[in-house]
Order: C-alpha cells, then sequence, then structure tokens
C-alpha cells in the first residue's frame, strides 16, 4: 500500500511540460538566454552551429528549450524543429538596428507556418543595457509587430547577460499557456 501512495503522490506532482523553440538571427543571444534560464555559466558562448537542447524548471513548469542557430545557412532547417512547439521566443539583437528589417521577414515567415499557426510569440529584446539598445516600442514600430494577429504575442526588454528581463518573458509565457490550457 505505501508504494502505491507514493506512485499517486509522484503522479498528482507532475509538473507541466511545454516545448520553447527558441529562435532569432545569428549573434542576438539565444544561447546566453537559455544558459541564464538554466542558471548556467555565461562567460564563454559559442555561436551553436546545430542547436542546443535544455530542460528548465520554472514555476511548477517543465520548458524544454530548443535553441537553434541563427546562421543564414541554418535558418532553411528551422522548419524541422516547428512540430508540438508550445511557444516560440524570437530574440532580436536591440543594438544591431541595421538588422532589424532582416529579423522582421524572419519572424513574417515564422508566423505564415502552418504548423506554429496559434502559437504565442515572446520577442525578447535584447542587450538592452547596451549603448545604442533601441527601445522595445521602437523595435515594435520598425518590425510592424502590431499587425500580427490571431495569436498572443509579446515584445520584452531584457539583457541576457545581466540576467534583466528574462523571467517576467518566461511568466508571460507560462500566462499565455495557463489561458490556453483552460
Amino acid at each position: 500500500m505505501g508504494l502505491l501512495k507514493l506512485l499517486r503522490s509522484l503522479k498528482a506532482d507532475q509538473t507541466n511540460d511545454l516545448r520553447v523553440l527558441l529562435l532569432g538571427l545569428d549573434n542576438a543571444g539565444k544561447t546566453t538566454i537559455l544558459k541564464a534560464l538554466a542558471s548556467e555559466d555565461i562567460t564563454h558562448i559559442n555561436p551553436t552551429q546545430g542547436f542546443n537542447v535544455k530542460s528548465v524548471r520554472c514555476c511548477n513548469w517543465n520548458l524544454t528549450v530548443w535553441d537553434i542557430g541563427g546562421q543564414k545557412t541554418i535558418r532553411q532547417f528551422w522548419r524541422n524543429y516547428y512540430e508540438n512547439t508550445s511557444v516560440l521566443i524570437y530574440v532580436i539583437d536591440s543594438s544591431d538596428v541595421e538588422r532589424i528589417e532582416e529579423a522582421s521577414l524572419e519572424l513574417n515567415n515564422l508566423l505564415e507556418d502552418e504548423k506554429l499557426h496559434n502559437v504565442p510569440v515572446l520577442i525578447y529584446a535584447n542587450k538592452q543595457d547596451l549603448a545604442l539598445a533601441a527601445h522595445p516600442s521602437e523595435i515594435s514600430d520598425m518590425m510592424d509587430l502590431t499587425k500580427i494577429r490571431h495569436r498572443a504575442w509579446q515584445i520584452q526588454a531584457c539583457s541576457a547577460s545581466r540576467g534583466e528581463g528574462l523571467t517576467d518573458g518566461i511568466d508571460w509565457v507560462i500566462k499565455q499557456t495557463q489561458t490556453k490550457k483552460k
């Protein structure tokens, strides 16, 4: 009887699982965000040549985060990871305004894909700690984010290197998922 009770209590304590796709152009800070969320050392980060996957526990939720490289040659393979995505996190380098148009084009391509239909989108406006960083409202205007319809979206200021704004974004992700489940 003791084992049965233990198994029932374990089942009752199960976390909710989310499959998170972390995308953005190269050098946007995706891997730094992933490592910061996982409370790992962020001093030496190399460009992602393929993908990283980590399980991050947050607020009784288990987030399986797929961080896919953002180099132009890798982006064509992003679609291989769309299946069963709960939330898309798209990372923008706020200090690289010259590439905002390219980042916007890639985001629009993602949003048009049927496999990501209705998937909520969190846009991290990363590198806000840098002097030349554009404010999230400026990025929203440049990328015309208000045209996003038929899905929940949020732009969140953050600095992955300082760990600022990351948990606010994840809180929004969890809130969207809980709303969707109801």
